[in-house]
């Protein structure tokens, strides 16, 4: 109730309500909407790699759309687990608990930040076909990680669900996997859907 309360605001009324200043700045602008849904719906997940709500397990993904009605980027789900995920299964995997039971909150991404409206939220959880591509994908890009071929994994590998540097600069690096038993030195990488896979939700 509380999402679909927003539907139609702009985020320049809803950042006035929650008290918060809007960046003048495009470039600053990234993110600023999840942000400012999250404390509009108590999220208090927070960057841990648990659900946004945590009494309700379920995730908040703020969604751009373009004028078209399409989502006009891929939507990151969380990091990788790059020391874990060897010995990860999909059931417990740190994306599954993510993709579990989604809201997702497509949000206009043209014009000026303040004027961009807030669509109509969704409730998801996924199909038995859906989660059965999903953890193809997962498992493709998991045992690729697992076995030290980090460097064979580019944002062209899954059909939905991708793997792609997760950084907030270039010269951040973890430890991930080698070959043979070592570790190597990488950018740091995240788990994304594709925005076809986004898209056929939102339509559906």
């Amino acid at each position: 109730m509380r999402a679909e309360a927003l539907s139609g605001r702009t985020l320049g009324e809803l950042a006035l309500a929650l008290g918060v200043r809007l960046p003048e700045e495009p470039r600053r602008a990234k993110g600023i909407p999840g942000q400012l849904l999250e404390r509009a719906l108590g999220a208090d997940g927070g960057s841990r790699p648990e659900p946004d709500f945590g009494a309700l397990g379920i995730e908040l993904k703020t969604v751009p759309i373009g004028p078209e009605g399409r989502p006009r980027e891929s939507t990151y789900v969380c990091k990788v687990a790059s020391l874990e995920i060897a010995h990860e299964e999909w059931p417990s995997s740190r994306v599954r608990r993510k993709l579990a039971h989604v809201l997702w909150v497509p949000v206009a991404a043209v014009g000026a930040l303040a004027e961009r409206r807030i669509g109509a939220a969704r409730l998801w959880q996924p199909s038995s076909e859906e989660e059965g591509d999903l953890r193809a994908d997962w498992e493709e890009l998991a045992g690729l990680l697992g076995s030290g071929a980090v460097e064979e994994i580019t944002a062209h590998r899954g059909r939905f669900l991708q793997i792609r540097p997760k950084a907030a600069d270039g010269d951040e690096r973890g430890v991930m996997p080698g070959p043979d038993g070592t570790t190597v030195a990488t950018v740091p990488r995240g788990f994304y859907l594709r925005s076809s896979f986004t898209e056929r939700i939102l339509g559906s």
